[in-house]
């Protein structure tokens, strides 16, 4: 049986009480922080850069999996790598050279992400499912928080699961965007592995406790 990992998005924190947020996560039964660094230009938003993320990273005690939602990610591998996240993910839709990317990425000793928008199909990673640690599909338009779970995301869930055991392949299915406990266990269900929250976790009145129940729906 698969053990669901459930990551809050920092996106979605206070960024005047960061600090709190983070020891939240590091005490919760989360197992993962998710980062997401956006550039102003692939998508419509910034969100923080390299120094933000250094100092969070100075005070996490679970792995970074970091999102980046920038164009020519391929210049930065080296220094997310420095910077200590354990995932780096990019979007296939930045990338001209998505393997050349992807193996970037392990030879500087991260895991490989890829991210595909709502609008782009799983048959983009067919020759390349192999080589990818983790596929997050964006079930919101990525750059900002807060946005309606897009419903076609489960078959796009489905299609991805039958890649991925079609190529014997051992990659990861995280969701980003609108995850919350009424939908957790259906994505589990349609193939799911990683759940990012972030709304849903940092607006709750108990965001600890939000963490817990989410993490049991989604492995019940």
């Amino acid at each position: 049986m698969r053990t669901i990992k459930i990551a809050p998005s920092m996106l979605a924190a206070d960024f005047a009480n960061l600090e709190h947020d983070i020891q939240m996560v590091n005490q919760s039964e989360a197992d993962w922080f998710h980062m997401d660094i956006m550039d102003g230009v692939f998508v419509p938003n910034i969100s923080f850069g390299m120094p933000v993320l250094k100092a969070m990273a100075q005070h996490t005690k679970k792995p970074l999996d970091v999102h980046l939602m920038i164009v020519d990610p391929d210049r930065y591998i080296d220094t997310f790598a420095s910077l200590g996240a354990s995932v780096l993910t990019v979007h296939a839709e930045a990338c001209t050279h998505l393997h050349r990317t992807v193996q970037g990425i392990k030879d500087a000793g991260m895991k490989a992400g890829v991210a595909l928008n709502p609008h782009t199909p799983i048959h983009m990673l067919e020759d390349i499912i192999g080589d990818i640690d983790l596929v997050c599909i964006m079930s919101v338009n990525p750059g900002f928080g807060g946005q309606k779970f897009i419903q076609n995301t489960y078959d796009k869930v489905r299609k991805l699961r039958t890649l991925i055991n079609d190529k014997n392949a051992t990659t990861l299915i995280e969701i980003d965007g609108g995850v919350n406990a009424a939908n957790a266990s259906k994505l589990v269900e349609a193939g799911a592995d990683v759940l990012v929250a972030g709304s849903f976790v940092f607006s709750a009145e108990n965001p600890t406790d939000t963490i817990k129940n989410l993490r049991e729906v989604a492995n019940a």
